[in-house]
């Protein structure tokens, strides 16, 4: 993947300036215009050259301006027609300049479709020197979109797959949108940073909607944004694969075990984040390098969380608990991320009435809910490995199927991956991926207990950044959380299946 040093940064500039010179007249000396320092000064802002490359350009153009200013004088006093041309060439610079200011919101790196997640790391300073008063320059829009063919089959004797979150596998939909994310973010103001994004998602089957997914603020407390509080609807900052993008995941779907501690990773909550400057660098530059990173969720984060879920009110007053650790860095020519996760709070779950049985009784305060996780990255280069496990207690439905209490519960996941660039920069991302868990979908009704054993293998291709293809074929056994049991009848039934899953990822 293309990677910009300070040497690439110098050639493009000396080659914008030789294209300028060229623009010149030949007998046009090279001068130290106001025009031409504020392009310098607008090119130094940008990182384009140095504050040494700068100084020394400056200083040699009023160098030869000096010693070529009588020279200059008397030329363009007897050829009135070349004043004229330099008063031409210098427009040129000007309407460059302009160019410039009015694109710089518009600049992205040329190796990868960015997954920013959190405030620029620009210094303040820099900042008000490329932005100014316009706010609007500040914003960016992108997005992207999810075509999914899907599918099933299931074993003869138990048919009924069922996947939390997946409404067109559910459904046993043949072909339709998994995810349609548009995003704005950006830098409103020196210390407030937005994100919104919204979804829509459709089911073959009949519902389809449009819904908000992040609707957050983070304010920076100091002027290095080390230190900033988000509030909003964001992601829950649990374990590593929940606050992966689904932009940048391999498989198409997050395993059960980490995902059911936060179906659909989000909630309202309050955060207060720390990391580096150093550190969030890295965090931005392993999605930017396509190494598929998590994003800039900070090194440390503590915070709390209404519990319920996604866009759901919090139903008994009591705030969840949580604290967050990541941690990257280099080993040798790798890049290693390891972390760790602990959340406690009180869950209230949704009862509907068995048949035979009644409606399952349970805390109306809520029961206990809290998890530990812990995970190991080794980011692909070439070869990758990503492990996370989870542990804890949770409500799950009884086996008499008449009460949910606290149980506990335990599962993760191992992936390994192979990451090949070719020299046009297209990508073949093979990958495989075994997950387990037992304990309870909280989130689906009563609460019933989820068991999962699955073993993944999958090929993704990127011909382009744009555009990304990803088969995967899966098999297993899961519990299908959405049956209606009866006390007589079948209970919630553990379904054997073959999965099948084409996707052709569109990023903008």
């Amino acid at each position: 993947m293309l990677k910009l040093t300070s040497q690439s940064r110098l050639g493009r500039f000396l080659a914008l300036l030789m294209a300028v010179t060229v623009a010149l007249p030949p007998s046009m000396p090279l001068s130290a215009s106001p025009a031409m320092e504020k392009l310098f000064y607008i090119l130094k802002q940008k990182g384009s050259i140095t504050a040494d490359e700068y100084d020394l350009l400056i200083s040699t153009m009023k160098a030869e301006e000096a010693s070529g200013k009588q020279a200059s004088a008397a030329t363009t006093a007897a050829t009135p027609a070349l004043a004229e041309r330099i008063e031409q060439a210098e427009a040129k610079v000007e309407n460059l300049e302009s160019t410039l200011l009015s694109t710089k919101g518009q600049v992205e790196e040329l190796s990868r479709v960015s997954d920013n997640t959190s405030p620029s790391t620009l210094t303040k300073s820099d900042l008000d020197a490329l932005l100014s008063d316009k706010w609007y320059e500040r914003v960016k829009m992108r997005g992207y979109i999810q075509n999914r063919f899907i599918g099933i089959l299931g074993d003869d004797d138990n048919p009924g797959y069922n996947q939390p979150n997946d409404s067109l596998a559910s459904d046993s939909a043949a072909i339709g949108i998994r995810r349609a994310r548009l995003i704005l973010s950006g830098d409103v103001t020196d210390h407030v940073f937005l994100y919104l994004q919204a979804d829509y998602n459709a089911s073959v089957g009949g519902s389809s909607s449009l819904q908000a997914r992040d609707i957050y603020a983070d304010v920076s407390l100091d002027p290095a944004r080390e230190f900033r509080v988000r509030l909003g609807l964001s992601k829950v900052p649990y374990g590593f694969t929940n606050m992966q993008s689904s932009q940048n995941r391999y498989a198409l779907e997050r395993p059960d075990a980490l995902n059911s501690a936060v179906e659909g990773e989000r909630d309202m909550g309050a955060y207060l984040i720390w990391a580096p400057y150093e550190k969030r660098n890295m965090f931005k530059d392993l999605v930017k390098m396509g190494l598929r990173g998590s994003g800039d969720y900070g090194v440390l984060s503590l915070g709390v969380f209404n519990g319920q879920g996604i866009n759901n009110a919090d139903r008994n007053g009591e705030l969840h608990y949580i604290a967050h650790a990541a941690w990257p860095f280099e080993l040798g020519s790798q890049i290693v991320e390891v972390g760790a996760s602990y959340y406690h709070g009180r869950y209230v779950p949704t009862a509907a009435a068995i048949t035979g049985v009644g409606t399952p009784t349970f805390d109306p305060t809520g029961t206990r809910d809290s998890r530990f996780a812990l995970n190991a990255i080794l980011y692909p280069q070439p070869f990758g490995l990503e492990a996370e496990w989870t542990w804890g207690d949770g409500p799950q439905l009884s086996d008499d199927m008449r009460s949910i209490s606290t149980r506990s519960l335990n599962g993760g996941f191992v992936q390994a991956v192979y990451r090949h660039v070719f020299p046009n920069q297209s990508e073949l991302i093979p990958f495989v991926r075994w997950q387990t868990f037992d304990g309870a979908r909280k989130f689906a009704t009563n609460a019933p207990r989820n068991r999962v054993d699955e073993l993944a293998i999958g090929l993704e291709y990127l011909p382009y950044p744009e555009l990304e293809l990803t088969l995967m074929y899966a098999s297993g056994t899961r519990t299908n959380t959405v049956d209606n049991p009866a006390a007589a009848g079948p209970r919630y039934r553990d379904v054997n299946y073959h999965y099948l899953g084409i996707q052709a990822q569109i990023n903008f």
